[in-house]
């Protein structure tokens, strides 16, 4: 009976080590592709019973390494974030589109804001005149904040 349970532990363990597990290092070729080609990410964050929230579309920003938003500091996910749950799955180009998981954290970073903006200036150029003035009074009066997403 000990050995059948030894032997069947371990046939799980070897089988769970070759299954596919999303890199820790860093992103896939394709998955830097599409971030660098996608208009939306799709973010949902994590509830406090582990589920997740529906997908918010969301313009972004794609820099060194990691997705940057800027939102509302009542939003879902700055929340999540301030509670201590900052763990994110970001899908890319659409809401099944290729997908990954990330941390997310509130940064102060006035240097990726600016590049942020000079980015959605040429990238969303049909929606940024309605929006411009929103995003940059926001950022320098609070009411945006800047979330980075860190890929797991």
């Amino acid at each position: 009976m000990m050995r059948t349970f030894l032997w069947t532990t371990l046939l799980l363990l070897l089988l769970s080590c070759a299954l596919p597990v999303p890199s820790r290092a860093g992103l896939s070729p394709e998955l830097v592709k599409a971030l660098e080609s996608s208009k939306y990410v799709y973010i949902s964050s994590q509830r406090k019973d582990g589920s997740w929230s529906r997908p918010a579309e969301i313009w972004f920003l794609y820099h060194q390494g990691a997705v940057y938003v800027g939102t509302r500091p009542d939003s879902w996910r700055v929340k999540r974030i301030r509670w201590g749950r900052p763990r994110a799955k970001i899908a890319v180009g659409k809401p099944d589109g290729p997908t990954f998981y990330a941390k997310g954290a509130i940064v102060d970073e006035p240097s990726t804001v600016e590049k942020m903006l000079e980015v959605y200036a040429t990238k969303y150029r049909d929606g940024w005149s309605r929006y411009e003035e929103s995003f940059r009074h926001g950022f320098r009066d609070g009411k945006r904040v800047l979330i980075r997403y860190t890929p797991e």
